[in-house]
């Protein structure tokens, strides 16, 4: 079976749940101290990306593993300088 990776760029995560409440699996959870959301059974990821597609601020990719996160590099617009 293939395995994946679930990124989860904090910086754009609101904690709003709606990635735990779609996942078939019950990979993620809200992290108590942050709010936001981490993957705690990632072995149990099937690749659906439901949480990546519900997601309402982009902050969750699921790649095949062995694939680098699609946010390596990125600087969100309150990062960059004038």
């Amino acid at each position: 079976m293939a395995k994946f990776n679930i990124f989860v760029e904090n910086r754009l995560c609101k904690g709003c749940s709606l990635c735990v409440s779609v996942c078939p699996k019950n990979v993620l959870e809200l992290d108590p101290l942050t709010d936001k959301c981490i993957p705690v059974r990632q072995d149990d990821c099937i690749g659906c990306k439901m949480c990546e597609n519900m997601c309402p601020d982009f902050a969750i990719a699921v790649e095949p593993e062995g694939k680098d996160s699609p946010y390596n590099g990125i600087r969100l617009k309150s990062e960059q300088e004038d």
